[in-house]
């Protein structure tokens, strides 16, 4: 009779992982945004994203952040003052996929690493929850995104918070391959609205601009998962 180690079969389940990991996640996140009410709280994550990637270039760019507010269809508004318009309009999408890019990244590199990301995101959110939010609204989705993150912190084994963080940072990144899409509705609102009133160059461009930034992320993760 044939005999089969268990340390053999954890070695094959071991390799197929490493081998095929980010399509597994991949796959997971696509199934996950095409969930309506499990998509609900991770819309949030990248609109917050999205919008506290506003305030951060306000404020790199010598402005303020006066408020953040986050809405439950999952759009959201980042009210500044000051700084350099062009580099705020710019980088809510941009900034949302350097977010998703830069969680996959740093989670991927150890898996202490991603704890304290974790950690940092945690931080973040309950600091935003303190300082930009001013109605109960976004005090809830902020704080619904906190506990999401606490209870990630809280894991027993540390791997599977490695993993649940590159997955939250290809959903991200998902949602910030398709959502400038959303801008070419013919209303001419938003920030490739602003940009284009700006520059004078089409909404379009600026859509296929922060398209090609997103496609571009994770293409660059799915080679560094082929190494």
């Amino acid at each position: 009779m044939p005999f089969f180690s268990s340390n053999s079969t954890v070695q094959e389940s071991s390799s197929f992982w490493q081998k095929y990991h980010f399509f597994i996640l991949l796959f997971a996140a696509i199934i996950i945004k095409q969930l309506p009410l499990v998509s609900i709280p991770f819309n949030w994550l990248e609109t917050y994203f999205h919008e506290i990637s506003h305030g951060i270039a306000a404020i790199l760019t010598g402005g303020s952040v006066l408020r953040i507010q986050l809405f439950v269809n999952g759009s959201g508004l980042c009210t500044t003052q000051g700084g350099i318009g062009f580099v705020i309009s710019f980088f809510g999408y941009a900034g949302a996929t350097l977010w998703g890019w830069g969680i996959y990244k740093l989670a991927s590199a150890h898996q202490r690493t991603a704890q304290i990301f974790s950690g940092v995101i945690f931080v973040l959110l309950i600091s935003s929850i303190i300082f930009w939010g001013r109605d109960l609204l976004t005090w809830f989705i902020l704080a619904v995104l906190a506990i999401i993150f606490l209870l990630t912190i809280k894991l027993q084994k540390i791997h599977y918070l490695q993993r649940l963080m590159q997955l939250f940072g290809l959903l991200i990144l998902l949602n910030s391959l398709f959502s400038p899409s959303y801008l070419l509705d013919g209303r001419h609102l938003g920030d490739g609205a602003a940009l284009a009133s700006m520059t004078f160059i089409p909404e379009f461009v600026w859509v296929l601009i922060w398209f090609s930034i997103a496609l571009f992320a994770l293409y660059s993760l799915y080679k560094a998962a082929k190494k």
